[in-house]
């Protein structure tokens, strides 16, 4: 697999996108005014106990409290003397006081309306390793999956760090002692830096704040698959260079500064595909298309055939356009960064052969996914449910705002609807005033059809009611306002 990289860095954001075997799979952004704080370190203060939630909330100096659920708390509270596996029978309350401080570390960004999610169980990220400074656990990521491989990696950690509290990184595959000596020194120094600053400072206060984008974009995703790093600004040129020459030389020379004035976005052809990214329709080379719809509560994915017609045989037809769509859905997850609950609604097949095959193609096409996935079976009705680690803002939400047209409904009332309004509050004005004279300022639209196939109702009104309607046409006004005079 080949991967590139091109991270567009301005003044006001930084975007970076990922390209694996020539298709987008990924984009990230940061804005400089609202910078992520996945990953940062604070001091906070318990400013409420929730005994029936089993959580707090912490004052972390932001205009919301983080979230903190209990099984995030007890490893890290040493003085409690807790073990692991008592998490679940340890009440909160018994764990956590208002007005007591805490370090905490944010795991996830939940919007506008929700305060982050945090944790007491710090991680720091380095280039091979991640650090956790409360545990004493050693692991090896799950995608280096060569026993030996593993059983080596092991061992080195166990040397490196004889009382553990640290995971190898898929980078860390192939590499040797000396690589992972430099990167956990590295994290040491960093942490041993906050426990210092903690210590200096009463809460709420940041303690650490995580790498800029271009640079934690350079440090998960670069590897031997690695082809080309695009990068159009001098600065972040750079320190990417900088940084690589420290803790993998040799893929410095793959990094490359973009000097011509078109948008690097543009001139990749990337812009095009981040706009079709906003789009809830995705077309399938097939023919067929997904259709993709965020709310609330979880992202549903319907499989359309469109005109995509196959062979002669219907299940085959079906089968085809549900494993192109399984590939689909992976990549889209990845790209839109959709996470929670997803529901996918593939064409219903008969063969139960091919409900397993389609199964494995989406767990496979899922591979590639950083965010941990978890998939169900398929369902007796073509559903497939799976969840996705959600830790920031789906691209949507980073991109867009709730329409102020239709009030982020997604539609808008009907010229009919409107006009139908507008004939009962004629009448509920001329029964509260006694009037018998109306102006009607409305959408020309709604003007027009007032006084074409729906004239009827001025005629009602004049008939009926002994009203007069005069209306005028008012370009600037929304598709459902209106307004009554007398």
């Amino acid at each position: 697999m080949s991967t590139v990289l091109y991270a567009n860095v301005t003044p006001y954001e930084t975007r970076v996108a990922v390209r694996e075997d020539g298709v987008l799979v990924e984009v990230l952004l940061e804005r400089t005014r609202e910078r992520s704080i996945v990953g940062s370190l604070y001091k906070g203060r318990i400013s409420r106990v929730l005994p029936g939630m089993q959580a707090a909330f912490v004052d972390i100096g932001l205009d919301r409290d983080a979230f903190l659920y209990v099984d995030d708390v007890v490893e890290a509270l040493e003085e409690e003397d807790v073990e692991p596996g008592e998490v679940a029978a340890v009440p909160i309350q018994d764990l956590l006081r208002e007005g007591q401080e805490v370090v905490v570390q944010v795991t996830r960004e939940l919007g506008s309306s929700k305060g982050p999610r945090a944790t007491s169980h710090v991680t720091f990220p380095g280039r091979y390793l991640v650090l956790l400074p409360d545990s004493s656990h050693i692991g090896v990521a799950r995608r280096i999956t060569d026993q030996a491989e593993r059983d080596r990696l092991r061992d080195l950690l166990a040397e490196i760090a004889p009382g553990g509290g640290v995971i190898v990184r898929t980078a860390g595959e192939g590499r040797e002692r000396a690589d992972f000596l430099s990167d956990y020194a590295v994290l040491e120094s960093m942490w041993r830096h906050v426990q210092k600053r903690s210590e200096e400072v009463h809460a709420p206060c940041l303690l650490h704040r995580d790498l800029d984008l271009s640079l934690r974009a350079t440090r998960d995703l670069t590897g031997p698959q690695l082809s080309e790093l695009w990068v159009d600004d001098t600065d972040a040129y750079q320190r990417i260079v900088e940084f690589l020459d420290r803790v993998q030389p040799e893929l410095t020379r793959r990094v490359k500064l973009y000097r011509r004035p078109v948008d690097l976005f543009e001139a990749f052809g990337i812009a095009a595909e981040l706009e079709q990214a906003l789009q809830p329709k995705v077309f399938l080379r097939s023919g067929g298309s997904l259709v993709i719809n965020q709310t609330e509560a979880l992202v549903a994915i319907d499989v359309n055939t469109g005109r995509y017609v196959g062979s002669s045989d219907l299940e085959e037809t079906v089968f085809a356009i549900n494993l192109e769509a399984a590939r689909e859905v992976a990549r889209q997850l990845r790209l839109r960064n959709l996470g929670g609950i997803i529901v996918v609604d593939f064409i219903d097949m008969e063969v139960e052969a091919h409900r397993e095959a389609l199964l494995e193609e989406l767990q496979r096409a899922l591979g590639r996914d950083r965010a941990r996935t978890l998939v169900g079976p398929v369902g007796p009705f073509g559903l497939v449910q799976l969840t996705r680690k959600r830790t920031e803002r789906s691209l949507e939400r980073a991109l867009t705002q709730a329409c102020p047209t239709c009030d982020g409904l997604g539609r808008i009332k009907s010229a009919e609807t409107v006009a139908l309004e507008v004939r009962r509050a004629i009448l509920r004005d001329a029964a509260e005033r006694e009037a018998t004279e109306f102006a009607v300022r409305a959408h020309p639209e709604v003007v027009r059809l007032l006084s074409g196939e729906l004239r009827g109702i001025l005629d009602e009104l004049r008939d009926r009611h002994g009203l007069i309607v005069r209306l005028f046409e008012v370009p600037e006004f929304h598709p459902a306002r209106f307004d009554v005079s007398s």
